[in-house]
C-alpha cells in the first residue's frame, strides 16, 4: 500500500462521509481532528463533494482527505483536481483504475466476488474496498473469497453495514487494513451541526480499532 492507505491502516478506520453543504467542511474537519481521526473519505454522492475536498485540503492540510464513490473518469479527475490524496470506489472499473495509475493516484476499487478480486489482482493492486460488506456475507465471506489471494498480500477496507459494535469482527481478520465507518459522521449529524457527537464517535472508533488490534497481536 502507498502512504495514504498505510496511514488509514494504522488508524484502522476510514470515516465515509456524504456532505451536502460546502459551508460545513471546516466544522466537519475540525470535529474529526478533535476526535483523533485525521482522515476522511468524502463521497461523490453529493454535488458539494469536490468543493468540500478542496476546502479541507487547503484549510486543514493536517486532515488526510480522500474521495469516495468514484464512478467515472470525470469524478476521478475532479477529485484529484480538488486535492484528494486517495480515492475509493464501490466497484471495479478498468478505465478508472488505469487513469488513477497514470496519475499516480492511490486508488482502491470495490470488490464483492472472486472474479472482482481477480480483476484487481491482475492490475497489481494491493488494496480493495469490500462492498457492501454486511450484505455480501460479512467477515466470513471476505475471509473465504480472499483466501486464494492471500499470497499476493491483498488487503481490504470493508464498508457497508460496519458499526462500532461489529467492527472488531472485521479488524481481527489479517486481510483487513481498515473498516469504512459511515456511522461516524452521518448526513443528519452534519446537517444538524452535531459536531461534538461526531467528535465523540470518531474518538470511540479510533479507540475501538486500537483495542481490537492490540488484542489480536
Amino acid at each position: 500500500m502507498n502512504a495514504p492507505f498505510d496511514h488509514a491502516a494504522k488508524l484502522g478506520i476510514v470515516p465515509v462521509i456524504a456532505i451536502e453543504r460546502a459551508s460545513d467542511a471546516i466544522a466537519l474537519a475540525d470535529a474529526l481532528l478533535e476526535g483523533g481521526l485525521p482522515l476522511a473519505e468524502i463521497t461523490f454522492r453529493t454535488v458539494a463533494a469536490a468543493e468540500v475536498i478542496a476546502i479541507m485540503a487547503e484549510k486543514r492540510p493536517e486532515l488526510l482527505v480522500g474521495a469516495g464513490t468514484i464512478l467515472t473518469p470525470e469524478a476521478l479527475a475532479a477529485a484529484i483536481g480538488a486535492g484528494a490524496r486517495f480515492g475509493l470506489a464501490p466497484g471495479f472499473d478498468a478505465e478508472i483504475v488505469a487513469a488513477a495509475k497514470t496519475r499516480n493516484f492511490p486508488f482502491a476499487p470495490g470488490i464483492m466476488t472472486p472474479s472482482d478480486l481477480t480483476a484487481v489482482s491482475r492490475k497489481g493492486l494491493k488494496l480493495a474496498k469490500f462492498f457492501p460488506a454486511k450484505a455480501a456475507g460479512g467477515p466470513a465471506m471476505l475471509e473465504a473469497i480472499s483466501a486464494p489471494f492471500a499470497h499476493l498480500g491483498t488487503r481490504f477496507v470493508p464498508t457497508g453495514g460496519v458499526s462500532i459494535d461489529n467492527m472488531h469482527e472485521w479488524l481481527k481478520l489479517g486481510a483487513v487494513a481498515a473498516v469504512g465507518g459511515t456511522w461516524i459522521a452521518t448526513k443528519a449529524d452534519i446537517g444538524e451541526g452535531r459536531w461534538t457527537d461526531i467528535t465523540a464517535k470518531a474518538r470511540a472508533a479510533v479507540a475501538r480499532a486500537r483495542d481490537v488490534r492490540e488484542a489480536n497481536r
